[in-house]
């Protein structure tokens, strides 16, 4: 993923695969992927994160016995599993790391879905050895993709309306958030935005919203909940995903970005655009 093309086109292909063929993966393919994925980060944000690629061997699923998704994942050949120590931001950390793990899945040929909820958090924290002090906020399946569509992809696909994303006048600003971003307005940054627009989250709700500074390249990544949403998370016993959403977003505008030939670096900005209509201010991304 070195340039602005290969990026664009992997993020691009990249699609929630819930049915996978029945074999393992590639033994190239999961070396590299196991390489990759053992050896994410450092985390943006400062948090202690680490993953685990769980893989079924040349194609016998004994090896991930245990490891359920109640029926949502068929024939996966594989999992990338993480844990994290708590601290302020490490949801967000967990969303950037964990995508560029299947972005790299991606491209390798592989097919992936997240899983937020339903997977057995138990087993998949047994699997990778959790701590006292550790968790799994989520997980994502690997595979070689499957023409076959099941009727629960079907399901997944038409409530959440996965290909659907805001237009950039919704989740785009400029110097506050009552003027909208154009694509004309963001200059060197277009695709990285672009990136970012198109980028997966939970339920399709894209809770984020960035500010870009009028006078610089300083752009503000701030967090607007879904109505309830975080409420319902709670009940249910998952996890903030909506701030896993947040790093997610974080990845792909940094991946675009770099492979544009952008520089810059995540910082959290003191002074920087007032929080408005109900969000949370998350970091910045400070361009050289």
């Amino acid at each position: 993923m070195e340039s602005g093309a290969q990026v664009g086109e992997i993020i691009r292909k990249r699609y929630s695969c819930r049915n996978y063929r029945e074999e393992g993966l590639p033994q190239e393919s999961a070396e590299k992927l196991e390489r990759y994925v053992r050896e994410s980060g450092p985390a943006p944000l400062g948090s202690e994160i680490r993953f685990s690629l769980a893989a079924a061997n040349g194609g016998d699923s004994a090896a991930l016995k245990g490891l359920g998704t109640y029926g949502v994942i068929k024939n996966p050949a594989a999992f990338i599993i993480g844990a994290l120590k708590e601290s302020r931001f490490a949801l967000e950390d967990y969303g950037y790391l964990m995508e560029k793990n299947i972005l790299f899945a991606t491209s390798l040929g592989l097919g992936s879905c997240w899983l937020g909820g339903s997977y057995t958090r138990s087993s998949f924290a047994e699997r990778i050895g959790c701590g006292a002090d550790e968790r799994v906020p989520a997980v994502a399946s690997v595979g070689l993709v499957s023409d076959r569509k099941t009727v629960v992809d079907s399901f997944f696909r038409a409530t959440a309306g996965s290909r659907k994303r805001k237009p950039w006048e919704e989740i785009f600003f400029q110097g506050n958030f009552q003027t909208p971003l154009g694509p004309e307005g963001a200059q060197a940054y277009r695709d990285a935005l672009e990136m970012l627009r198109i980028a997966p989250s939970a339920s399709n709700k894209q809770p984020w919203r960035i500010v870009k500074e009028a006078k610089s390249d300083t752009y503000h990544f701030f967090l607007c909940r879904s109505k309830a949403y975080g409420m319902s998370m709670r009940l249910i016993g998952m996890d903030d995903l909506q701030r896993v959403d947040m790093g997610i977003a974080m990845s792909h505008f940094e991946l675009a970005a770099r492979a544009a030939g952008r520089t810059g670096e995540w910082e959290a900005v003191k002074d920087g655009i007032p929080a408005g209509g109900g969000c949370e201010y998350v970091t910045s991304w400070t361009g050289a």
